[in-house]
């Protein structure tokens, strides 16, 4: 059985989307498992176990230069990599028309989705530019929309809570000096939690002896990680660290070192979703129901809060002590 998964991006996507290597090699032990992603994007998924080779499709990049010499050939050397065997099954998880293009060309009957779910980014072409258009409920959340999908491609039903496979370098579980990561960044703004409150969470956070990491990923991340570690200059200054900005794989490393997250709706969070640690994620909107951590996904010790214009920092606080009671039970 040879299958070819295409997700493209973005980071909370190709996160929602692990767990169905684990489903289909649940199902044919012996597949050999491809998957198409973007290039920035692609470390991660060469570390889910299952995977057998990540082709990259840099699919924004060759849009803002498609008629250079340089981005032509790398397309061709794409599509030699893509068409290079045949496929028994293309699944196209993300439902765009990009992705639905790429399914088709690859060699194999390609499947995708035949509707929007609630609050997705799908694109009506891609139903008709795959060969096997699959219909899901509507009302489901990203990642179980790609369970169901494979499922149907594999005329097998979803079994069990999710299993990212995500591997690590190393994980320390227990230490005597903690540390919890505060994940404050986000795409967007009308995720953003205000400064004030991270402040005053890490405030409480130190005086339990937690240690608090703050990645940041771009400029405008690192100088909201100044501010913020700023305001607790005054505590405990060697339990705040600023960390520097690093691959995606490389956070992945960094976060497993550490003992929970606590994070706004972000794909960072969703990682810390998949590596298992204990975790509440922040909402500004009414939509943790279609992209947070869910007790049906076996997550108890995993909490999404849910307010607006954003939760306050006693439900935040809140839910972090009882992630750590279940945690820790």
């Amino acid at each position: 059985m040879r299958i070819l998964i295409v997700k493209l991006s973005s980071l909370g996507d190709v996160v929602h989307a692990m767990p169905v290597v684990h489903d289909i090699r649940s199902a044919f032990p012996d597949a050999a498992i491809d998957w198409v992603v973007e290039p920035a994007f692609a470390p991660l998924v060469r570390r889910v176990d299952g995977v057998r080779t990540v082709i990259e499709c840099a699919m924004r990049r060759w849009r803002r230069g498609w008629w250079s010499g340089a981005v032509r050939a790398q397309w061709r050397t794409f599509r030699e990599q893509l068409q290079a065997q045949e496929y028994d099954a293309v699944v196209d998880l993300q439902g765009l028309t990009k992705s639905a293009l790429v399914a088709r060309l690859a060699r194999g009957m390609s499947f995708g989705l035949a509707n929007r779910t609630d609050g997705s980014s799908y694109e009506a072409p891609a139903r008709w530019l795959v060969d096997r258009p699959v219909r899901v409920e509507p009302h489901i959340h990203a990642m179980d929309r790609s369970r169901a999908l494979v499922a149907a491609v594999l005329g097998r039903p979803v079994e069990g809570p999710p299993v990212y496979g995500l591997r690590p370098a190393r994980r320390v579980y227990r230490t005597a000096q903690p540390t919890v990561a505060l994940v404050h960044g986000t795409s967007r703004d009308d995720k953003l939690w205000p400064v004030e409150h991270w402040v005053a969470l890490g405030k409480r956070l130190i005086g339990a002896d937690w240690r608090v990491g703050l990645p940041q990923g771009n400029d405008e991340e690192q100088t909201r990680a100044e501010l913020i570690a700023a305001g607790l200059q005054y505590e405990k200054a060697f339990h705040v660290e600023v960390w520097p900005s690093m691959s995606l794989d490389a956070m992945l490393d960094r976060l497993a070192l550490t003992q929970g997250v606590i994070g706004v709706d972000s794909g960072l969070s969703h990682l810390a979703v998949a590596l298992d640690l204990p975790h509440v994620q922040l909402y500004n909107h009414p939509t943790a129901w279609r992209t947070g951590p869910l007790e049906s996904h076996g997550h108890r010790h995993q909490l999404a809060v849910e307010a607006r214009p954003q939760p306050s920092l006693e439900a935040v606080w809140s839910a972090w002590n009882a992630v750590l009671r279940v945690a820790h039970a």
